[in-house]
């Protein structure tokens, strides 16, 4: 007798979509909230770029991105004002993928590189070469321009290790986690505000400035290594991306789906981290978009955890339309965009803080 062939078991849901041995899941939310943010994220560069003392209309900025416009619309676009707007979405972006990574490993909204301690050891680190190494700014605008952010990345992979190391017990649980990480952050930034206190005047302004997150005079030079980090971090984010959702039921339920719990966390942490870092030493801590931009992907997408796609999208448009409210609505006083992130992010902390309470009251 012939051996018949085991009939397919069609599982209620969504059907797949194949590509070959690739498969993946049709979503419409998801798709429609990358399109709505992608969107916005375009807008608001245009607008970015046009505003200045030397207006240009939205058309006439797309034009010249897709090559046309008269020379002197070209040079002020593309060697003027795109670095800065382009810096800020790519930052914003690796802000944006940082937190929800982080958020969905912990299983906490609170979990973002800005509340656990990452950003601030990042700032740590950059204030301490600012005040203890003054020689930077004598050097010359190369050895600041790359000392500063070589010292931030390297403290926020410093801070984010002894987070790792203190709050690991067997395993690390994202509860623990979020509290070593908030005592962390205490302690960075009380020597922050030490070092500042013991700096002179100039160097203790200049470290200020870069505290607050500010995109001021950025050019290609701080396009390029935000760029390259996103193109090796973001694909690495999304191939460990199907390990989230494992990991999401508990260890137990993870390893018994075949996960090396373990190893998958540590990897996708490291992921998460080495974004957090890049984009502080790229612009300074720009506090709240992690937090903020991988909670509004979850509530667009109707997910049980932060999505990364939409996350990255939202927290570039995010990052950007607040650098415009930076520039534009203080009249001819530009702000840190650090000042209006934590301005818009600020009232959502305190508003998941009161949440939670209420959840564990009920």
């Amino acid at each position: 007798m012939t051996a018949r062939a085991p009939e397919r078991v069609r599982v209620p849901g969504r059907a797949p979509v194949r590509l070959g041995r690739v498969s993946a899941v049709w979503r419409p939310r998801s798709v429609a909230a990358l399109v709505l943010g992608g969107a916005v994220l375009v807008l608001a560069m245009a607008v970015n770029i046009g505003r200045g003392e030397f207006p240009i209309s939205i058309g006439e900025v797309l034009a010249v991105l897709a090559g046309g416009g008269d020379p002197s619309q070209q040079f002020i676009v593309l060697e003027l004002r795109l670095p800065r707007s382009l810096t800020g979405a790519l930052v914003g972006a690796a802000l944006g993928a940082s937190g929800a990574i982080l958020q969905a490993v912990a299983r906490n909204p609170l979990a973002s590189p800005d509340i656990i301690g990452i950003t601030a050891g990042a700032g740590a680190a950059a204030v301490s070469m600012i005040v203890l190494g003054g020689s930077v700014g004598a050097l010359g605008g190369l050895a600041s321009a790359v000392g500063l952010p070589i010292a931030a990345l390297l403290g926020g992979l410093l801070t984010a290790a002894l987070i790792y190391g203190l709050a690991w017990r067997k395993g690390i649980q994202g509860f623990r986690l979020v509290l070593v990480g908030i005592g962390i952050n205490a302690i960075l930034f009380a020597t922050i505000n030490w070092l500042l206190v013991a700096a002179q005047v100039y160097e203790a302004a200049r470290a200020q400035v870069w505290l607050n997150g500010s995109l001021n005079a950025r050019g290609w030079e701080h396009v390029v290594p935000v760029g390259i980090a996103l193109i090796v971090l973001v694909p690495a984010a999304f191939v460990l991306a199907h390990l989230l959702g494992g990991l999401q039921f508990g260890d137990d339920t993870a390893r018994g789906l075949g996960i090396r719990v373990d190893g998958a966390r540590t990897a996708l942490l490291a992921a998460a981290v080495a974004l957090a870092a890049v984009a502080t030493a790229s612009a300074g801590p720009i506090a709240f978009v992690a937090l903020v931009a991988p909670q509004i992907a979850q509530r667009l997408v109707g997910s049980p955890r932060p999505p990364i796609g939409v996350s990255l999208v939202l927290g570039a448009a995010l990052t950007v339309t607040a650098d415009l409210v930076a520039r534009t609505a203080f009249g001819g006083t530009e702000l840190p965009v650090g000042i209006v992130t934590a301005v818009l992010g600020a009232p959502y902390l305190l508003y998941l803080l009161a949440r939670h309470r209420r959840e564990a009251r009920a």
